[in-house]
């Protein structure tokens, strides 16, 4: 698979997908608007880790390991593909939405149990709430599981417009629930947001399939050999999707503890670190991973997918997580700092943001290496790897967040995720020599020293501009972070150097195929 399509591909996600971002963060910013950062609000963040746990357990799995099986058939060069990639995602489409439907059920069932567990600091106001919306949000479970199976197929055929474009319809449906319908019915609004929203991305996903020749009906033959393929995987990417969900639920249950607004605190911090991510890395990721199933019995092919990946995180997100962690509380000021959102709402927001900063990098570095292991059919490792990750978190949560509050949380997020990057990054390059690793030293020696400038740049201009507007100081901040590290990267004349040229030329002409 050639570079140029690869880039063009990543080119074409990002753009869509920073069009459905920009509509994210305005959702986010018309939410803390009406609702501010309260115990209210904590609920429904706490209906949605609920939610999201039920995602982890099959239907995150099942999307990931569609992609390798899926790519593998289209590639297949014996006329078959279309009718085999047919009968294999029905299947998993059949089976996911039977297998999440039961566990909506019972979950439905048990709604006010399972809530006591998830934040045992809650009053009897707070856990009521949290029930009736835990309750609704469960039924964007079978929604979401789909969207993110037809989304795998498309991508395996190299069409991304669709899957990239999914956010916009989801973010303007909870727009309008929290802006017409919030002050009215309060965060109940936002839940049935959540779940009109789900089914609108899930109809965005339809579109495609003719195109491609894909044909679903419902199907339960488990007997499918493509399927099982399929299935194989599904375990330790089971556990992995979990650990990731566990994580959030701890991070919640303790904050529930400290005092009202913690976790929404927490959760909006969160949001402004995953920008990056979901704009930049996972873009590039979308388009990377069909390369790297294809490029799975070529090591020096993968080798250079993982470098050039490697490469892009670096020279993409270093420069932000500097920006990030100097202008933190500029930058809430300048999203968050209206309506219900109170200068104390902002002041733990920023602290929070200032450590997750780390994290910015950590997940996409992780991102890239996980997949590549996918890629490889390597899923035990990635999952070893998540468990060490997970009891690092829960282990700080429960020492360093006790202790310190929001900070102590915060940077037990970031630690956890440190370590997984580099245990992750380790295991590829020992057991599948998936790393160049003299280059890979090359690369970190090289980001070293520009950050290094980069940050006391940002930290000089912090002094300079620490008078003006928060919009102003984020700007300038952001503005010297990035010529800096941009600057800094070209004189060392590093292979990552070829990011920025491809970006400029790619910015000129783009030419990616939708």
């Amino acid at each position: 698979m050639s570079r140029p399509w690869i880039a063009g591909a990543a080119l074409l996600v990002t753009v869509l997908t920073a069009v459905s971002t920009v509509l994210g963060l305005a959702r986010d910013v018309v939410i803390a608007a009406v609702f501010g950062a309260g115990g209210e609000l904590d609920g429904y963040f706490v209906a949605l880790g609920l939610m999201n746990v039920a995602l982890g357990l099959l239907a995150g799995a099942m999307s990931k390991a569609a992609v390798p099986v899926l790519s593998r058939q289209a590639a297949a060069e014996d006329g078959d593909g279309d009718r085999r990639s047919s009968r294999t995602l029905s299947v998993a489409v059949s089976v996911t939405v039977v297998g999440l439907g039961v566990a909506t059920l019972v979950m439905q069932l048990f709604a006010a149990e399972i809530v006591a567990v998830l934040a045992p600091g809650f009053g009897p106001a707070e856990a009521e709430s949290a029930e009736r919306l835990t309750r609704i949000v469960l039924i964007a479970t079978v929604l979401i599981a789909g969207t993110n199976l037809l989304a795998a197929a498309a991508q395996s055929r190299r069409a991304f417009f669709w899957s990239a474009i999914q956010g916009v319809p989801f973010n303007l449906s909870m727009i309008v629930a929290a802006a017409v319908f919030g002050p009215e019915y309060g965060v109940t609004a936002l839940a049935w947001g959540f779940v009109v929203g789900s089914a609108a991305r899930l109809l965005a996903q339809l579109p495609p399939l003719r195109r491609l020749g894909l044909r679903l009906r419902p199907r339960l033959t488990t007997s499918d050999p493509d399927f099982r393929a399929m299935v194989r995987l599904i375990p330790p990417l089971l556990l992995g999707s979990a650990i990731g969900n566990v994580n959030t639920l701890v991070d919640r249950a303790v904050g529930s503890t400290i005092g009202d607004g913690v976790i929404s605190s927490l959760s909006y911090a969160w949001r402004l670190v995953s920008l990056a991510d979901t704009v930049l890395i996972a873009s590039l990721v979308v388009a990377l991973y069909p390369a790297l199933s294809t490029a799975a019995g070529d090591t020096a092919e993968l080798r250079r997918l993982v470098d050039r990946g490697l490469g892009a995180t670096m020279v993409v997100l270093v420069p932000i997580c500097i920006g990030t962690a100097v202008a933190a509380g500029p930058v809430v000021e300048t999203v968050f700092r209206r309506g219900e959102f109170t200068a104390d709402d902002a002041t733990t927001t920023a602290t929070a943001l200032l450590w997750y900063a780390p994290a910015v990098l950590a997940l996409g570095w992780r991102e890239v290496i996980v997949r590549a292991s996918y890629a490889l059919d390597d899923t035990r490792r990635p999952v070893a790897v998540a468990v060490v990750a997970m009891v690092v978190n829960v282990v700080g949560d429960l020492t360093l967040g006790l202790a310190f509050g929001i900070p102590g949380l915060a940077a037990s997020t970031s630690l956890s995720l440190v370590v997984a990057a580099a245990g992750n990054t380790w295991l590829l390059s020992r057991r599948h020599d998936g790393v160049a690793v003299g280059a890979l030293w090359g690369l970190l020696r090289r980001t070293t020293v520009s950050a290094t400038v980069t940050l006391g740049a940002a930290l000089g201009v912090t002094r300079l501009v620490g008078d003006l507007p928060a919009v102003a100081q984020v700007a300038a901040v952001g503005a010297g972070c990035l010529t800096v590290f941009a600057a800094a990267t070209l004189l060392q004349r590093g292979p990552e150097t070829s990011v920025l040229r491809d970006a400029a030329r790619l910015l000129r002409g783009p030419r990616a195929r939708a």
